[in-house]
């Protein structure tokens, strides 16, 4: 009986159950975000090569 009380009061796993939900967070907000994100990024390379060929 002793071994399932610590059993039950073990908490290891808690960490692998936060990691796995503040992945699906991040996932989820990719999706979410995903065409403001592509705007941003080709934005900004659009201004890097006008910036490398001014060179």
């Amino acid at each position: 009986m002793k071994e399932w009380t610590n059993f039950l009061k073990e908490e290891d796993g808690m960490g692998t159950v936060e990691v796995i939900l503040i992945i699906v967070v991040l996932v989820g907000l990719v999706v979410i975000f995903k065409d403001q994100m592509e705007d941003i990024v080709e934005s900004l390379f659009n201004k890097i090569t006008k910036q490398t060929n001014q060179l």
